[in-house]
C-alpha cells in the first residue's frame, strides 16, 4: 500500500500545500506592494477584477482541497504505520484551516466584497483613503494566511521525509 497510495499521496499533499503557500506569498511580497504603488483608483479597480476572477477551477482546488488532500494523506499514512507521518499532515490540516482558510473566509473575503461596492473613479483623497482602509488589513490577514499556509507546507514536507521513501527507497519501518 506505501508504495502504490502514500508516495503518491504525500507528494499530492506537498504539492497542494505548496500551491496554496505560493498563492499567498505571492500576494505579500509582490501583487499588494505593486498595488499600493499605484494610483488607489487603479488599486481599487485592479483588485476589484482580481478579486472577481480568483473564484476558479484553477485557485478552487488548491484553496479547497489542501485540507482534504491533508486529511487523505494523514489517514493512508496512519493505516500504513506511519505514525509520526500522520501527526504531521494532520496538524497542517489543523493550521491550515484554522489560519489560513479561516481568516480568508471571515476577513479577507468580507474585505473584498466591501470593495466591491466601491464605484471608481474617486476624487483622490477618497480613492486614497478607501484604498487604505482595504490595504492595511488585507494585507496583515494574508501575513497571517501566508505564514501559517507556510507552516503547512513544512509540516507535509516533514511528513512526506519522515515516511522514509525519500533517500533509500525504504520506510523506517522496513527491516535492515
Amino acid at each position: 500500500m506505501r508504495i502504490f497510495l502514500l508516495t503518491p499521496m504525500a507528494v499530492l499533499a506537498l504539492l497542494f500545500s505548496g500551491a496554496i503557500f505560493g498563492f499567498f506569498y505571492a500576494w505579500v511580497c509582490s501583487t499588494m506592494w505593486g498595488l499600493d504603488a499605484a494610483d488607489p483608483n487603479v488599486a481599487i479597480a485592479a483588485m476589484q477584477a482580481m478579486n472577481a476572477s480568483v473564484r476558479n477551477l484553477v485557485f478552487a482546488p488548491a484553496f479547497w482541497g489542501t485540507p482534504l488532500v491533508l486529511m487523505a494523506a494523514a489517514l493512508v499514512a496512519w493505516k500504513c504505520g506511519e505514525g509520526q507521518a500522520a501527526l504531521f499532515f494532520g496538524a497542517g490540516v489543523v493550521l491550515y484551516v484554522l489560519g489560513a482558510m479561516v481568516p480568508t473566509v471571515t476577513v479577507n473575503v468580507a474585505l473584498n466584497e466591501t470593495l466591491a461596492l466601491v464605484e471608481t473613479p474617486l476624487d483622490s483623497a477618497r480613492a486614497k483613503a478607501v484604498w487604505q482602509s482595504y490595504s492595511e488589513p488585507w494585507q496583515r490577514w494574508n501575513v497571517v494566511r501566508t505564514v501559517f499556509s507556510g507552516i503547512t507546507l513544512v509540516l507535509t514536507g516533514v511528513a512526506t521525509l519522515s515516511v522514509g521513501w525519500i533517500g533509500d527507497g525504504r520506510s523506517r519501518s522496513a527491516p535492515g
